[in-house]
This record gives structure tokens, C-alpha cells and sequence, in this order.
């Protein structure tokens, strides 16, 4: 199975050994959460493993329901219909993520911000855009952005956003979440090993059936085609964020459709940013802060956070990484 995350940097998933007599690998790619997924996972037989998949797509789609902004039923769409008039009490799940998604945050200086949902869609990247917003536009578009504004009652298990109109949204984090527990789900069943990967967001665990790690291959950012470097994965994670898919141009200046939450205007200088850790939730969140945040000050912060690490392809297609991250070419 290949999976291809990046356009400029990308992962190759290297299958499953199928010689090992013991045990099979079933796989099977399906669309959950708006997005495309894969799940792989090595069982005994090919029925047994289809059953894990089933399993791991009910607890995705359980997530799906807390976390959906879309669905006017979830507990999120709850919180967002309340902005402004009361606090929403929310199941202990959906609160500590809040939570964490509020961490890191401050950890990122707002780089990474899930009220990022109350921004005005002033910035078009469909081809309908001619020019670019003015200054006040822009300036408007995050009057009702910031994390400091979703405020948090442990006592009572609430969450309030202090702005009508506010609106918190998990897309930069909560397909590294659901896979992550899709994951611990599986692990739970005693699946030896597999691979999710949500979109990009991908998560590992075991080894394969030879006994082997599981190796993710970094393509040269000039050669989608070539391998550059492999790198071992154990029990660990990978996301992307890349400029690859949507922009626009105006006056020869590429601007992208990451914006930064902080000043209402799209990131620029990198085209990929690759975060390896054990949580999926971490890498998906940190992938999206980076790019954001800058190549020296993306790998500064990566540097200080332990068992972290992060790839930058900036936007002169040169690679830049952490200290952690060593290359094994080919």
C-alpha cells in the first residue's frame, strides 16, 4: 500500500510481508469524516481482520458524531449554536480534548487554534477570487478568533465561547484524534499490528509480520518519484501540511490556504511540514502550528518537546529538520 501525503514530501507505507503463514493482511480504504481512509491490520485470517476494521470504523464514526460542527445534533454544534449565551456541558471525551486543543494552543502562540472555525471566509480558493481582501477585511475576518475565548469549567464540565458567533472546529486535529483511538481500540482487541492512515494523518503500531519496522520514505520534494531518504517507524505517528492543493496568485505572490488564525492572512515561506510523534493528535496539530509558525521557529519549538520531530520543505523546495531526525538514503 502507498499512501501519498505531501507533494513535495510524501510518505511511502511499505505493505505488509504476506509470506508469514500465521497471520494475514487484510486492508480496506473507505471515505470517514469527509476524508479518505485507509486501515490496515495484520490478524490470524482475512475474516477476523475485516472485523477489526469494522471495529475501528464504528469508534471513527462515534468521533465523527462528538466532534462534527456539520451535524446540529453533535455536542461541538451545540457549543457553537450557545456562543455567546451559555456554557454547554459536555461529555468528560470531548472536554479534554478541548482541552488539549486549548494546550497547545498556548504552546503554539495561537499558531494552532480551533476558534480558527469563527473566521469570515473572505479568502476564496475555489478560482472565484480576483484580488486580494483589503486590510480592514482581513482585520474583521478574526475580530471572533481566540483560543483565550473558549473558556473551560472543569467543575462542571462546560465549555463557553464568550463571542456570538464564535465557532470552534477540530479539521487541523481531529482526524489524528480519531485515528488515535481507532488505533487504542485495536491494540485493546490484541491486533498485533497495523496502519491507519486518515488523510495524511497516519498512525502506526507492531512491526511487520517479518519482524521488520515499519519504513516511511521521504520522496525528493524535486522528484515525487524517487526515494531520498527511509525512515524507520516504531509505534509512532506521521502528519502533513502542505500548500500543494490550494492557493492563489496575485501579483506573481502565491498565497496559500493555511491562514494564520492570529492575523487573518495565509501562511507563506514553506511548502511542507511533516511532524513525526506517537500521538497522531499531536502530529496533526503541530503539522498545521509549523507551517504556520515559521521554519526556525517551527523547529525551535519541535526541538524543545520530547519525543517530537518535524521535516520542513520550505518554499525554495529545501529540507530542513530536527535534531532527532536521521536520514537514511538510499
Amino acid at each position: 500500500m502507498r499512501v501519498l501525503l505531501s507533494c513535495f514530501c510524501f510518505f511511502l507505507v511499505l505493505n505488509l510481508s504476506a509470506q508469514e503463514k500465521k497471520y494475514v493482511t487484510v486492508s480496506k480504504s473507505m471515505k470517514l469524516m469527509g476524508s479518505a481512509f485507509d486501515i490496515t491490520v495484520v490478524a490470524l485470517n482475512e475474516e477476523l481482520g475485516y472485523i477489526y476494521i469494522d471495529n475501528a470504523v464504528a469508534e471513527i464514526t462515534r468521533i465523527e458524531q462528538m466532534i462534527s460542527s456539520w451535524d446540529p445534533q453533535s455536542e461541538t454544534a451545540q457549543i457553537n449554536q450557545n456562543a455567546g449565551i451559555r456554557a454547554v456541558k459536555v461529555s468528560p471525551e470531548l472536554f479534554k480534548l478541548i482541552e488539549r486543543s486549548k494546550q497547545i494552543s498556548a504552546l503554539t502562540d495561537g499558531a494552532f487554534d480551533i476558534s480558527f472555525a469563527s473566521m469570515d471566509t473572505i479568502w476564496k480558493f475555489d478560482g472565484s477570487m480576483k484580488q486580494m481582501p483589503s486590510e480592514a477585511a482581513i482585520k474583521k475576518s478574526i475580530s471572533k478568533v481566540g483560543h483565550e475565548k473558549i473558556v473551560l469549567n472543569a467543575k462542571n464540565q462546560t465549555v463557553f465561547l464568550k463571542q456570538k458567533g464564535m465557532k470552534i472546529s477540530f479539521g487541523a486535529i481531529g482526524k489524528g484524534y480519531a485515528a488515535d483511538k481507532a488505533k487504542e481500540l485495536l491494540v485493546s482487541k490484541q491486533v498485533p499490528a497495523g496502519i491507519i492512515n486518515a488523510s495524511g494523518d497516519l498512525t502506526t503500531w507492531g512491526t511487520k509480520v517479518s519482524g521488520e519496522k515499519w519504513l516511511i520514505g521521504i520522496a525528493n520534494p524535486l522528484s515525487k518519484d524517487k526515494i531520498f531518504s527511509w525512515l524507520p517507524v516504531v509505534e509512532s505517528s506521521v502528519a502533513t501540511s502542505g500548500n500543494y492543493e490550494k492557493y492563489v496568485i496575485f501579483d506573481d505572490k502565491k498565497y496559500t490556504h493555511i491562514i494564520d488564525p492570529r492575523t487573518g492572512y495565509p501562511a507563506a515561506g514553506i511548502n511542507s511540514v511533516s511532524i513525526f510523534a506517537k500521538s497522531a493528535e499531536l502530529c496533526d496539530a503541530l503539522a498545521t502550528a509549523i507551517f504556520i509558525m515559521g521554519k526556525d521557529a517551527g523547529i525551535a519549538l519541535i526541538e524543545q518537546l520530547g519525543g517530537t520531530e518535524v521535516i520542513v520543505i520550505d518554499s525554495d523546495n529545501k529540507i530542513h529538520k530536527s535534531n532527532g531526525i536521521l536520514f537514511e538514503t538510499e
